[in-house]
């Protein structure tokens, strides 16, 4: 149940939005239940985006990592980084190819367990 963001809340929306460049609903629960919390999230997520060597461009396809890969899996903010990402001049060849290196990490499932899978077979006396 959304309520009337406090003039504070209004205020760390609005240095967020000063920090990153953007804003997205999906902050607004968080914002509202906890804003000591906010402030400090916007305090360290917005470090890469006051110094540091990257243009905007690739920290946005970095996130887009971050949200594609199997271990996260977060659509509405994938779809926000990628926005993002196009706005500051990535092209879709460099978003897909971002898309293409996160793919594998699901083939740690394989090689990580297939081997286990290969000794329990043995130890098991079943063929393999």
């Amino acid at each position: 149940m959304a309520t009337e963001l406090t003039p504070e809340q209004k205020q760390l929306r609005d240095e967020f939005i000063e920090a990153r460049g953007y804003w997205n609903e999906f902050w607004d629960g968080l914002l509202q239940l906890d804003p000591d919390f906010f402030q400090a999230y916007i305090a360290f997520s917005g470090v890469p985006w006051k110094k540091g060597p990257l243009e905007p461009k690739f920290k946005e396809l970095i996130y887009i990592a971050i949200d594609a890969a199997t271990t996260h899996l977060y659509e509405p903010g994938l779809r926000q980084h990628m926005r993002n990402a196009l706005k500051y001049g990535a092209t879709k060849e460099e978003i897909m190819e971002v898309l293409e290196l996160v793919s594998v990490l699901g083939i740690h499932a394989c090689t990580l367990g297939v081997p286990v899978l290969m000794q329990e077979l043995a130890a098991a006396g079943q063929e393999i």
